[in-house]
């Protein structure tokens, strides 16, 4: 153990972002980043748009070039997998049977595609890293025909670059209206509107009974006996936490590798973080979540990173998401779950920002859509209020007149 530093499996954001801020922190110990594509950290986000849509050869919009990280002297092991974690030797073991000692470890493992569980599905095509991306932007050729299963962030996404694209879209959400997971119907039902005036055919609360080959292509059976055809068929229907390795070395697992506060496992020398990491929120009664977001998996990397080297603060940032699709930029900070009563305000020029109160009158969440640029800052003072756990006067919430500011100097 005497050579043993930090190792962390996962060279996505959370993994990037802590290996970059131990450095930036002065741990000074061996540090190893282990991922399982070959190419350098990068941002996900433009998977689903920009690599997608952009003009001319994609590029990886990297976190840390591999130049970048061997200046910081990070160990990045790329295409490598890890075959298991032995806890009480603190060893790491590849699958080309290399052992790694460890005093800590993080695991940022993220999360993956859910595949459809139903006859043909393996046909469905899905998004989870660049390679996918590029794979997809072949796809997206004007006039082709692209049915999409899934009318989350995702799906909606790939339907906007699609019909960019000159794509003629389909999109199939088995739940009554899109969005339902964490977005209030009526920013829902302003999304659907926009998709829908841009040519794409949203079919909600469908059922799909089967996809079976077609020629190049494949059809898409609905259980009222539907038929869609299209040349491509893409599967947005969410993801699941990576948490093989952690269950097979006997860490807790509750809807992801379940961390505390400081985002340590049941195992004291072992970490987890990002999207494959479930933990308690203050903010919410300790209410334990997990998140599929770029800022939450941004964050935690950074604060992991400094609870590791002693920092003993509690995870409290507020939840984060965002999703351009479109003209449209929709932004929600908070679990909108968390609170029943809804005051809206009217941005003008077509903006809406939706506050969400406990029933004591606390700010819960806020969300917004509008044009690219209109709700940002707007959202960003909500999600102060909200880490203040303010109680803001209702009427003044409503009032375009009021700004936040005022409320959160209050």
């Amino acid at each position: 153990m005497a050579d043993a530093g930090i190792v962390i499996i996962g060279a996505g954001e959370a993994g990037a972002r802590a290996a970059i801020t131990l450095r930036a922190e002065g741990y000074a110990g061996a540090l190893t980043l282990i991922g399982d594509e070959r190419h350098a950290p990068y941002e996900r986000p433009p998977l689903s748009k920009t690599t997608i849509v952009g003009e001319g050869a994609p590029t990886i919009p990297t976190i840390g070039d591999a130049a970048a990280l061997a200046d910081l002297r990070i160990d990045h092991l790329t295409s490598s997998a890890v075959a298991s974690i032995d806890r009480s030797a603190r060893r790491v073991t590849l699958s080309d049977r290399r052992a790694l000692d460890y005093e800590k470890l993080l695991l940022a493992t993220g999360a993956k595609p859910r595949r459809l569980s139903l006859p043909g599905g393996d046909a469905a095509i899905t998004l989870r890293n660049f390679d996918d991306s590029i794979a997809l932007r072949g796809h997206m050729q004007a006039g082709r025909r692209i049915a999409i299963i899934g009318g989350g962030f995702i799906g909606l996404e790939l339907a906007s670059s699609a019909c960019a694209l000159g794509c003629k879209v389909v999109l199939i959400e088995a739940a009554p209206r899109i969005l339902m997971r964490g977005v209030p119907s009526a920013i829902a039902d302003i999304v659907a509107a926009r998709h829908r005036a841009a040519g794409i055919d949203l079919i909600v609360g469908a059922a799909i009974a089967h996809i079976s080959p077609a020629g190049d292509g494949h059809v898409v059976t609905l259980a009222d006996g539907r038929a869609i055809p299209s040349d491509c068929v893409i599967a947005g229907i969410g993801a699941a936490p990576e948490i093989a390795l952690a269950a097979a070395a006997g860490l807790t697992i509750d809807n992801g590798v379940a961390v505390d506060g400081h985002l340590r496992t049941s195992d004291p020398h072992i970490y987890a973080a990002g999207d494959c990491a479930s933990f308690p929120h203050p903010l919410y009664d300790g209410r334990r979540i997990r998140l599929e977001a770029w800022r939450n998996a941004f964050d935690q990397g950074a604060f992991v990173a400094k609870t590791m080297l002693g920092a003993r603060d509690d995870y409290q940032a507020v939840p984060w998401f965002w999703s351009d699709q479109h003209d449209l930029n929709l932004q929600i900070a908070g679990l909108v779950d968390e609170g029943p009563e809804l005051v809206a305000r009217d941005l003008g020029d077509g903006a809406l920002l939706l506050f969400h109160l406990t029933a004591d009158g606390r700010l819960a969440a806020a969300s917004g859509i509008g044009p690219l640029g209109k709700i940002g800052r707007e959202v960003r003072l909500a999600e102060m209020l909200i880490a203040k756990r303010a109680r803001p006067n209702r009427d003044a919430l409503a009032s375009p007149g009021v700004k936040l500011k005022s409320l959160l100097a209050a």
